[in-house]
């Protein structure tokens, strides 16, 4: 079989064996991922207003929200591969482009039409961003120690821009116009394209690439786009309607021909074109515990997240900019947390961090089978304060325990497959628990059985951290 080796850089961002960061690269590549997150959830509060701004109907507007995470989801596993192919930093400042160019979009936008197929591509950019800005992360940073640092802080940018989203949202909503939203990213894009160009060091270009793997990458994209727009669907038009089963078929039948076609080209052993995703990846008990995690993770959490913005708004009367300071507490934790998690993985590896957790998280979803009608706002702090602890200090030892476990010339896509996760788990989360809601006798009942499950899906989150910790030993152990 052979091997490969991941890309040379010409230079690297300085970072020791103590960890110490060169921040240039960091705040660069944290700034491209900070819109990406951002932009999911930013619009969710300026609903009302965008409808009646294009006048847009329910169907156009579930797709002006979900349609962004549907395309991202979807084009993730190209943005990695492409980037592992053609270079991350190409490919990075390339999406860079495209979001910048969409967002100018959405914001000149007059009919829903043209919002949904910019909110599309913007979608498009943050898939070809993310993955490749966690690997050019993860060689910028050599160090074990520096790199986990370096990945809390940006993790605890990303989960500060998505949790925020709702209150940015409202204050420009209530300050200046919805459209204010897509043009904050204009000068945000173009400073993260002057650092990254200034202080990014560009790979050499590899010399080792076979045969563009085609036919996955279509069979990818239609499997994940299919299943995302199906979770999306559900949401609004119930399990049964014939679109969300359609759907549902296309995204199966497609993901099932992607994995035989993956297994086929990896039986090849080296020879022709190298597959997308290598199956072999998940034999790592590593691997496969993280991207699990992240399905378990954004389940719960942004699953209520999105409950709790219901709830708030509907259940309690606030309005956009009520029901994001009532959200902040979730949004500060993750300030403090990422960079916590950082530290702690760096120090005793992501098993610990991510157990404790979502441990955490699981007891803090429970504090929502407080929330009622009169609920005091103190009782329910508990349960937001925790699972913003829980959720940005599992996400960077996650990332961490993911990459760690890809070989380095497939960074990329192992970022894209965590990140993939999250998002089905995101998708999955928002329609489950939006289900519950509407075959409940009202939104609280819905709420506390949402929250259970939130907790459930943490626990077993943890479980799944703590025995993958176990099984690797095992596993490393000479027999």
């Amino acid at each position: 079989m052979s091997t490969t080796t991941g890309p040379t850089f010409a230079q690297r961002a300085p970072a020791n064996d103590e960890g110490r960061l060169s921040w240039p690269p960091l705040i660069a590549l944290s700034l491209g991922y900070f819109l990406v997150m951002l932009d999911i959830t930013v619009v969710t509060v300026a609903v009302p207003t965008i409808r009646d701004s294009i006048s847009a109907g329910a169907s156009a507007m579930a797709w002006v929200v979900d349609g962004y995470s549907t395309a991202f989801a979807g084009l993730l596993l190209l943005g990695g591969s492409l980037g592992d192919r053609l270079g991350h930093r190409k490919v990075f400042l390339t999406g860079l482009g495209v979001f910048t160019v969409a967002s100018i979009g959405c914001g000149a936008a007059t009919t829903p039409m043209l919002l949904i197929v910019a909110r599309l591509l913007q979608g498009a950019g943050g898939a070809l961003m993310v993955p490749t800005s966690l690997a050019l992360l993860a060689a910028a940073y050599p160090s074990r120690a520096a790199r986990a640092k370096a990945l809390g802080i940006w993790g605890g940018v990303a989960g500060v821009a998505f949790a925020a989203g709702p209150l940015v949202g409202g204050l420009l909503v209530a300050g200046l116009d919805w459209r204010a939203a897509f043009w904050l990213n204009v000068p945000v894009a173009l400073l993260a394209v002057w650092l990254t160009r200034k202080h990014v060091p560009a790979p050499v270009a590899r010399t080792d690439r076979g045969g563009l793997d085609l036919t996955g990458q279509v069979l990818g994209i239609v499997g994940l786009t299919a299943l995302a727009g199906t979770l999306n669907e559900a949401g609004t038009q119930g399990w049964t309607s014939p679109l969300v089963l359609g759907a549902l078929g296309a995204g199966v039948v497609a993901l099932l021909l992607f994995v035989l076609h993956e297994r086929r080209l990896e039986a090849r052993d080296g020879q022709g074109t190298a597959p997308l995703l290598p199956p072999s990846l998940f034999r790592s008990p590593a691997f496969s515990s993280a991207a699990a995690i992240g399905v378990l993770l954004n389940l719960g959490y942004y699953g209520m997240l999105y409950l709790s913005t219901l709830y708030f708004q509907n259940e309690r009367g606030y309005d956009a900019l009520g029901t994001g300071i009532a959200l902040l507490p979730t949004v500060c934790m993750a300030v403090v947390a990422a960079p916590l998690s950082g530290r702690l993985t760096a120090r005793y590896g992501p098993r610990l961090p991510m157990t404790c957790a979502l441990l955490l998280g699981a007891a803090g979803f429970l504090g929502w089978l407080f929330a009622g009608p009169d609920t005091p706002y103190w009782m329910l702090l508990f349960a937001l304060i925790a699972t913003g602890l829980a959720t940005p200090t599992t996400v960077p030892a996650a990332t961490a325990a993911i990459v760690q476990a890809a070989p380095e010339n497939r960074s990329g896509v192992a970022s894209a497959v965590f990140n993939v996760a999250r998002q089905v788990g995101n998708s999955v989360g928002v329609a489950l628990f939006s289900t519950l809601v509407v075959t409940s006798t009202n939104l609280i009942t819905g709420l506390h059985a949402a929250a259970v499950i939130a907790s459930v899906a943490f626990f077993a989150g943890a479980l799944l951290a703590l025995n993958s910790g176990r099984t690797a030993k095992a596993h490393n152990t000479p027999s």
